[in-house]
């Protein structure tokens, strides 16, 4: 009874009570948590680059993108099982709940191992093909196969923190990353200082935090009580909702892997620029993350509320959890953007000692990070949208309005000499963020007035 209390307090009533409140309550710790795991990544950085050099520094940043193309299609499809668990158990079905539960922890199983077969296997061919420059490749592929051998414990933690969430418990993951996050930095200076492994070093230390987190989460879901109470000797593929998961995720999946196509081909035409441009790049990018995974918070609030209330039936309820959801990202979007850039160069200063390097990394803050809110703007439709089951939607217009345009630019004006540089490619995205959120807005009108209808 007692553990039951305890499983309650983590939980939030996304279906009754003040909107804005418990988007928020939901909202920050998924926040800390996300900033956790990019500190997996940025530590990483900081210290090959701070410790190894920029060779090292370059050779794990640009992997950033590989690893997104890699792992973003079975990510997206914990998306499903976020949604289904949600619809669920905002519908009252716990029998129905507990069948997702654990199609959902076999699913993260099978996914990780065949994220590690890909990942060992065609890495290196697949660097190649991003014209990684030769002076990184040979780390830039140690790195990447160590990482992808421990890739399962990732997937596990993400699905089962997608579980987590699907019933307002966003501060236990939090925790679990606290945790991994600090076990992963101390393994960062253990390894790269005393052990002198370098590149190695770092990977290793990134598995080992993240095989942390997995059992944090597998331990927490073995102890619930109720639906979400994880056996197993349960543990089996439920036809039913493994089509739904996938019904709803493997949109979100495509979506988010033809975006990574798209970051991949654009990371190859920075690569193309050379060290300085990629290293200055990959320290930007790595910043601009934490501003992302913040909004991305609101992308989640809006996904599983709007989940919950469709599933209890609360249709009413789904416009101001939209309002509430785009008002907040874009405060957070303009303060955290806006702030980045202006400490931009103490903030790359951290990742090399390099002047050619931080003002490299300045050009992609000022174009990318400033108009920041936009991208969250995009993505919190794009999350209200899925939380009403319409999954294909918003893949057939971010893929259109985001990597269509984006492409389609490099593959003409790009190539011109005169828009032939960094500044010019980093203008691609704000752009289609713009075009690309007014196309969803339009998208989402059409899907209330049918609900209206029903």
């Amino acid at each position: 009874m007692s553990s039951n209390k305890s499983q309650k307090k983590y939980e939030i009533d996304m279906v009754n009570g003040p909107i804005t409140l418990n988007l928020l309550i939901f909202a920050l710790p998924l926040m800390l948590s996300s900033i956790l795991q990019l500190l997996f990544n940025a530590a990483d950085i900081i210290v090959v680059g701070r410790f190894v050099g920029d060779v090292a520094l370059a050779a794990v940043g640009s992997n950033s993108a590989l690893i997104n193309l890699l792992t973003n299609f079975f990510i997206g499809l914990s998306v499903g099982a976020n949604v289904l668990v949600s619809h669920y158990f905002g519908a009252g079905k716990p029998d129905e709940t507990e069948k997702t539960v654990h199609t959902s922890i076999l699913m993260s199983l099978i996914s990780g191992v065949i994220l590690t077969l890909t990942g060992v296997l065609f890495a290196p061919e697949i660097l190649k093909l991003m014209q990684t420059p030769e002076t990184i490749l040979p780390l830039a592929t140690l790195y990447i196969r160590i990482y992808f051998a421990g890739i399962t414990a990732a997937m596990v933690y993400n699905f089962g923190a997608a579980i987590l969430r699907a019933v307002g418990d966003t501060r236990r993951p939090l925790y679990y990353l606290f945790i991994a996050g600090i076990v992963n930095i101390i393994l960062n200076l253990i390894f790269v200082i005393g052990c002198n492994l370098s590149v190695a070093g770092v990977a290793l230390a990134t598995i080992i935090s993240q095989l942390v987190s997995a059992v944090l989460v597998v331990r927490c879901l073995m102890k619930s009580e109720g639906a979400l109470k994880l056996d197993f000797s349960k543990l089996k593929l439920d036809y039913d909702k493994f089509l739904r998961i996938i019904k709803i995720g493997l949109p979100a999946s495509f979506q988010g892997t033809l975006f990574s196509i798209s970051n991949v081909i654009i990371q190859a035409s920075i690569n193309s620029f050379g060290d300085v441009v990629v290293a200055g790049c990959s320290a930007a990018s790595n910043i601009e993350g934490f501003v992302y995974v913040s909004m991305n918070a609101f992308y989640q609030a809006a996904l599983t509320f709007t989940s919950q209330n469709f599933g209890a039936r609360k249709i009413e309820r789904i416009n101001r959890i939209l309002i509430s959801a785009l008002v907040s990202v874009t405060v957070t979007g303009l303060l955290l953007g806006n702030g980045v850039y202006f400490f931009g160069r103490n903030l790359l200063s951290i990742y090399s000692g390099s002047g050619n390097v931080i003002e490299a990394g300045m050009v992609r803050l000022l174009v990318v990070c400033c108009p920041y809110f936009l991208c969250g703007l995009m993505d919190t439709m794009v999350g209200s949208l899925r939380g009403l089951g319409y999954s294909v939607m918003p893949m057939i217009v971010s893929l259109v309005g985001a990597c269509g345009l984006r492409l389609l630019w490099i593959f003409t004006f790009f190539g011109f000499e005169y828009f032939h540089n960094p500044f010019m490619l980093y203008v691609t995205y704000p752009a289609t963020w713009t075009v690309t959120f007014i196309a969803h807005v339009i998208c989402f009108v059409y899907v209330r007035r049918k609900l209206i209808m029903i």
